[in-house]
C-alpha cells in the first residue's frame, strides 16, 4: 500500500484501532489532517478521549515530538524512509523501546506497559 492510500480517513482509524485495542488508552491527541476524521469511531471503539493539538503548537504533543526527536538520532532529516527496510525500523523501534526513560521514573516502555497492562 503506498503512503498516500494509508493516509486515508479508513485506513488511519482502522490502524489507529488496531494498535491501540489491547492497551489502556484514556485519550489520543491528533493534529487536524484530514486522515483523522473519523476521529469519533476511534474514541467510540477506544473507549478514549480524542483531542486536536492547535496548528504549529508542538508542545500540545510532548510525547510524539520528543520521540520525533530520538528517531532522529538514528534517521537524520534527509532520510528517504522509503528507502528504509523494515528490519531497519524494527532496530530503531526496539532501541527506543527499551530505552529507560525518565517519565516512567527511568523503566523502559515495553517493561512498563507490560506491567501496567492487561495483554
Amino acid at each position: 500500500m503506498g503512503l498516500e492510500a494509508w493516509r486515508t480517513k479508513d485506513a488511519v482509524k482502522e490502524a489507529v484501532i488496531k494498535l491501540l485495542k489491547e492497551y489502556p488508552v484514556h485519550t489520543i491527541t491528533f493534529d487536524n489532517g484530514k486522515e483523522f476524521a473519523e476521529h469519533e469511531e476511534i474514541a467510540q471503539s477506544l473507549d478514549a478521549d480524542i483531542y486536536f493539538a492547535h496548528p504549529y503548537s508542538s508542545w500540545e504533543r510532548g510525547t510524539n515530538e520528543n520521540t520525533n526527536k530520538l528517531i532522529r538520532q538514528y534517521f537524520p532529516k534527509v532520510t528517504n524512509f522509503r528507502e528504509l527496510s523494515n528490519s531497519d525500523v524494527q532496530f530503531v523501534e526496539n532501541q527506543l523501546n527499551f530505552r529507560p526513560r525518565k517519565c516512567l521514573a527511568f523503566e523502559q516502555p515495553m517493561v512498563f506497559l507490560k506491567s501496567h497492562c492487561c495483554t
